[in-house]
């Protein structure tokens, strides 16, 4: 296997393992709600102004979609939409009480995750962090590139 492919694969269990080691405790906390509807939530909360258009590029997913997944949130008592007084034509979207209580529970459980791997973190020199960053930018720059030149912007329903 070549180093390209070990990085890929790399990448691939790191995540996996992530999600598995995450999973359980993700959902005890989190009975009822999807990983996109969290994650949507996040989204709008630290995105001021956020709409169907910001969330569907942020997450790859259609137009369509992002309606659904925003009225099931509505539905649910987790996010109002608002317009602004200058633009009647364009739905923005903010967290209820409800909605954030949703964030905060998913915020500290990120903190648990980043505390229980801070020990490998702290072994990181910052020449290693640059390098890693540098090398995950190039790679995202690259895989946009990509989309970009199929036209399409967003790749999932």
């Amino acid at each position: 296997m070549n180093k390209e492919d070990q990085v890929v694969m790399g990448f691939r269990d790191l995540y996996n393992k992530m999600v598995w080691l995450n999973k359980d405790k993700m959902e005890d906390s989190l009975k009822g709600y999807t990983s996109t509807e969290v994650h949507c939530i996040e989204y709008i909360e630290n995105n001021s102004d956020s709409n169907v258009t910001k969330l569907a590029e942020t997450f790859y997913m259609t137009r369509g979609a992002i309606s659904k997944l925003t009225q099931k949130l509505i539905k649910k008592g987790l996010i109002v939409s608002y317009q602004k007084s200058d633009n009647k034509k364009e739905i923005y979207f903010k967290l209820t009480q409800q909605g954030k209580e949703i964030y905060n529970i998913h915020a500290d459980l990120h903190k648990e995750f980043q505390e229980r791997d801070k020990a490998v973190f702290e072994q990181v020199t910052e020449e290693q962090f640059d390098s890693v960053l540098s090398f995950v930018k190039k790679y995202n720059s690259h895989l946009d590139a990509e989309i970009k030149k199929m036209g399409i912007d967003s790749v999932s329903e």
